[in-house]
């Protein structure tokens, strides 16, 4: 066996890991609140009621579209984000993609004042996009390739703004003349989201973490070894799907009904432009395909050794989204049964601080 020491990097605490047998990996274990899900006021009272009962960190999605017409909602989470801080004292990020429906100077503007305001508390993890989020502007939905070179400009421009600097840029995104006025004493740090070992590794280049969702381990374990490898450096960041309830066929039905949309390859998320084109590609969707995206059980402990399975593979912070649209259930029972056994078993919560930014310009970014 292995016995290393990750040194902290500047706000995080030192993260402990005995490879082998053992694990003593301090690990977060925070909500996801989940806007396409559940309306704006139902999910500060879920997020409040998720801190009440002993998570950690919270994080939420960014659309203006749900996945499907039965989940029905679709909150502004920058507005959220500000009464979910300020009426709570856990830490928060948010999946956002600046570059189409956002200039990066309004990412980097409602960044900076969140972080401004509550700070140690805020990151935000900049992504290429999906259409079903982005085509309102009634622009043409770039390739893949393009994206992702928008999104490394996005970065240089929001790490240059966060800086203080008076920024003109002239690229696949436009800016004249840009300054953020009140720049946090500490950046927001920027979390790379990734689905692909490739992604994982060319993020590496510029991220303050990476965050991913629950896949296959061989598959996680490979993305982050692409990702350190690269000189990735920050904490991983897992959001894990699931669903549980009193029965397992409760459980799968659950997760059939809300996250059957979800289980498509890319770049079919990436592309479809409405919630009613998800609809027509999942109507024929199958239990086994919702459980090869989603952690379905009625068994509490098989839920608690899954997210200690991910803890072990080296993640350090743990996203539970539980995929059903009532949150109290869930958040009760993992409090009391599941959070304590993964505690004991990866170790002690992190302390709910985050890594300062990067302070030099970012070269790439992924999604």
């Amino acid at each position: 066996m292995c016995f290393m020491f990750n040194t902290a990097v500047r706000g995080y605490p030192s993260t402990w890991r005995l490879r082998g047998r053992y694990s003593l990996t301090m690990v977060t274990v925070g909500f996801h609140a989940s806007h396409e899900q559940i309306s704006p006021g139902q999910l500060l009272k879920d997020v409040q009621h998720a801190e009440a009962a002993g998570f950690d960190a919270a994080m939420c999605s960014d659309h203006i579209e749900p996945w499907s017409a039965r989940q029905g909602h679709s909150g502004f989470a920058w507005s959220w984000l500000g009464a979910a801080l300020a009426t709570t004292t856990l830490r928060f990020g948010v999946v956002t993609a600046p570059g189409q429906r956002y200039h990066p100077t309004v990412i980097a503007h409602a960044a900076a004042t969140l972080a401004s305001m509550f700070p140690g508390r805020f990151w935000f993890a900049p992504g290429s996009g999906e259409n079903m989020n982005e085509h309102v502007t009634g622009d043409a939905w770039p390739p893949k390739d393009i994206r992702q070179r928008r999104l490394e400009e996005c970065v240089d421009v929001i790490r240059r703004l966060h800086r203080g600097e008076e920024v003109t840029h002239r690229g696949l995104v436009t800016v004249e003349q840009a300054r953020i006025w009140d720049v946090p004493d500490s950046p927001p740090p920027l979390i790379a989201p990734a689905v692909s070992v490739d992604t994982a590794r060319r993020a590496a280049a510029w991220a303050d973490g990476l965050v991913t969702v629950n896949q296959p381990a061989p598959k996680l374990r490979d993305m982050l070894a692409a990702y350190r490898d690269g000189g990735g450096e920050g904490r991983a960041v897992l959001q894990v799907h699931l669903s549980w309830a009193g029965s397992e066929e409760e459980a799968a039905a659950i997760a059939l009904d809300q996250w059957r949309t979800n289980t498509f390859a890319p770049p079919i998320p990436w592309d479809l432009p409405t919630a009613s084109h998800f609809d027509a590609v999942g109507e024929h969707v199958h239990e086994d395909q919702v459980r090869s995206t989603v952690n379905v059980s009625a068994s509490l402990g098989q839920h608690a050794e899954w997210l200690a399975g991910y803890a072990e593979l080296g993640f350090d912070e743990l996203y539970l989204h539980f995929v059903g649209q009532d949150q109290a259930r869930f958040i009760d029972a993992f409090a009391a049964e599941v959070l304590p056994q993964v505690r004991t078993t990866a170790g002690t919560p992190a302390a709910p601080q985050l890594a300062a930014a990067a302070a030099d310009p970012a070269s790439g970014a992924s999604a």
